[in-house]
């Protein structure tokens, strides 16, 4: 039987922005789901019982924000610098598409991590002027 999400170690991966960001790894297959958590949360605040749900039938990771947790750096005053480092995060761990849940701040994290995605592959869409 497969480790539950409290039995899961805590990994770090570094990122190119220079922080070690502490991250778990649940599940397999399929897109991965992200998981970003409300202020001042940690690896440890996520319900074990719904991580292990999510990841019965896909990959599931979590992660501390930076300066939170086992991650280094300091944290961030805007959620566009934690839209930024959670893209470092995810890029640190060579996931290319991801579904991503956010709570409760998270999930203004996962806003603006799809608006400047989104921006980012309509200005990569536009022709090039000559």
């Amino acid at each position: 039987m497969a480790a539950t999400y409290s039995e899961l170690p805590n990994k770090l991966v570094r990122a190119a922005n220079g922080i070690d960001y502490a991250y778990r790894d649940a599940g397999d297959g399929g897109v991965p789901l992200v998981m970003l958590q409300h202020f001042r949360g940690n690896l440890d605040n996520w319900d074990p019982a719904l991580i292990d749900a999510l990841a019965s039938d896909r990959r599931v990771v979590t992660f501390d924000n930076a300066g939170v947790g086992g991650s280094t750096g300091t944290t961030p005053n805007t959620i566009e610098q934690m839209a930024r480092d959670a893209v470092a995060f995810i890029t640190a761990l060579g996931l290319g598409q991801v579904d991503i849940l956010g709570f409760s701040i998270g999930s203004f994290i996962a806003q603006e991590i799809a608006l400047t995605r989104s921006a980012v592959v309509q200005q990569a869409s536009k022709p090039a002027r000559r």
